[in-house]
């Protein structure tokens, strides 16, 4: 069990109120059209849109999972980021044409190059495999994470696992939902600094107490 301090307290409720705030602007936002709502408009900048990527592919999964797979085994289980230039690839090579196409989604481009099957195929494949390995490993992380932090054992006799996960997919999803594409990515820069600025205390604070690691107190 973890003992939070009150500045602790005080930084966790501000972070949740900023994050309640931006959440609320934006779904105050009007909604013209679903381009409006599944692309924000199509106005974002590349540094909005550059935090809403990174946010939506770094999470507890590598804070928590990684992070812990790679104190448990000794080895970094994350060689797979290092062929992220591919998504440079993406953007330059490739975006402009789903662009052009005034599409919304990978499954919407298919059904105007091939048929409505092709389509719904995509899209049930997408949703199964993303439930089961990246939705399921965040919100399995982000229990422990809850449950660890906050020194809660069991609610009503429910384990507080299950309770942090249930709220973490419900909350998240009530937001998306009704703020759109503008409060996922205003949420996700929001987030950016957060994820960067904790990656970098696990790193120096991880070398520091690991055996052998780098002494930064000598």
């Amino acid at each position: 069990m973890i003992e939070l301090s009150t500045l602790d307290w005080l930084v966790l409720a501000g972070f949740f109120v900023l994050l309640l705030a931006v959440v609320v602007v934006s779904m105050r936002q009007k909604e013209e059209d679903t381009t409006d709502y599944f692309l924000a408009g199509r106005n974002a900048s590349w540094l909005v849109i550059g935090a809403s990527i990174f946010a939506s592919n770094i999470g507890s999964e590598h804070l928590v999972g990684l992070s812990g797979a790679g104190a448990q085994s000794g080895m970094a289980l994350a060689h797979w980021e290092m062929q992220s230039w591919i998504i440079l690839l993406l953007g330059w090579v490739f975006v402009p044409f789903y662009w052009s196409s005034k599409v919304y989604t990978m499954p919407e481009f298919l059904e105007r190059r091939y048929n409505s099957k092709s389509r719904t195929f995509l899209s049930v494949i997408s949703l199964i495999s993303y439930v089961l390995t990246k939705v399921a490993v965040t919100v399995y992380a982000g229990g422990i994470a809850f449950k660890t932090i906050l020194g809660i054992e069991s609610i009503w006799g429910i384990d507080f696992f299950w309770i942090s996960a249930i709220a973490l997919v419900v909350i998240t999803g009530i937001y998306t939902v009704l703020g759109g594409m503008k409060a996922i990515m205003w949420t996700s820069v929001l987030q950016t600094p957060v994820l960067i600025i904790g990656s970098v205390v696990i790193l120096v604070v991880g070398l520091d107490k690991s055996a052998g690691g780098l002494k930064l107190n000598a």
